[in-house]
C-alpha cells in the first residue's frame, strides 16, 4: 500500500493563471508559499519559506481563478506529481501539487483581490469528498474564533 497526499495551508505568491486545454478542460496554475519560524541556538529568530507549484483542474480551477489572488490564504489537498519534458536535448523536471480540494480562507485582501472577491466570508470550492474536513463554517460570524484556534 502507498499514499501520495499533500496538505498545504499557505498564501498565494502569484495570481492564478487560467488556461484551457485543446479539449476545453480548465487548468489553473499558481504558486503558494508556506513558512515556518523558529529560534536558533543563539536566540535569533529564523524563518524558512517553501514555495509550491499548484495545478488545479476543471470547475475548481475556474473558481480558483475567480476567488484567489496573490497574497490570499487558502487550504489545499492533493498529491505530488512530477512531470518531465525535453527542450534543446535537455530533460527538464518539475514537481507540482495536483490539487483536488481547495478551501478559500478569509475574505479579500487589498487592491486587485478586492475586485476579484468582495465577500468577507470563507469560500469553498466543491469537492466529491463530504468528510468533516470539507464542511463549510463561516468564521466571520464567530467572535470567539481567533487564528490561534486553527489546529495547524
Amino acid at each position: 500500500m502507498s499514499v501520495n497526499k499533500v496538505i498545504i495551508l499557505g498564501r498565494l505568491g502569484t495570481d492564478p493563471e487560467l488556461k484551457y486545454t485543446p479539449s476545453g478542460a480548465a487548468v489553473c496554475n499558481f504558486s503558494v508559499a508556506t513558512s515556518e519560524g523558529w529560534t536558533d541556538k543563539s536566540g535569533q529568530k529564523q524563518e524558512k519559506t517553501e514555495w509550491h507549484r499548484m495545478v488545479v483542474w476543471g470547475k475548481t480551477a475556474e473558481l480558483c481563478n475567480q476567488y484567489l489572488s496573490k497574497g490570499r490564504q487558502a487550504y489545499f489537498e492533493g498529491s505530488l506529481q512530477t512531470r518531465m519534458w525535453e527542450k534543446d536535448g535537455h530533460k527538464n523536471y518539475t514537481t507540482e501539487i495536483n490539487v483536488r480540494t481547495v478551501q478559500f480562507i478569509g475574505g479579500a485582501q487589498t487592491g486587485a483581490s478586492q475586485s476579484r472577491d468582495n465577500s468577507n466570508s470563507q469560500q469553498s470550492a466543491p469537492s466529491q469528498d463530504n468528510s468533516a474536513m470539507n464542511q463549510n463554517y463561516d468564521i466571520s460570524t464567530d467572535s470567539n474564533f481567533t487564528s490561534d484556534d486553527i489546529p495547524f
